[in-house]
């Protein structure tokens, strides 16, 4: 996407990522309704990931599948506003 490599299910630490973009530090989380039960264990992940210098952006499953178009925007405005961080 906007000519960056994601690569699918890779380990960071002692997690695995959806999808991931080294260049950017990017991790994206695509959550189904089992996250909804896990709530307190994602918080706790997102901030290891976080502490480690990663953008996270979770994507509910519904709305990928109900409007992939906004979710491909979402995802090329996050990757413009890391562009600008790290020209910065």
């Amino acid at each position: 996407m906007k000519g960056y490599r994601f690569l699918r299910q890779r380990p960071i630490e002692n997690y695995i990522v959806d999808f991931f973009c080294k260049e950017l530090l990017l991790i994206i989380e695509l959550d189904g309704y089992s996250h909804d039960y896990k709530v307190k264990e994602d918080e706790r992940r997102d901030s290891k990931l976080r502490s480690l210098g990663f953008t996270i952006l979770r994507i509910p499953d519904q709305v990928l599948f109900d409007n992939i178009e906004n979710v491909v925007r979402i995802i090329e405005i996050a990757i413009a506003k890391i562009e600008v961080q790290k020209r910065q």
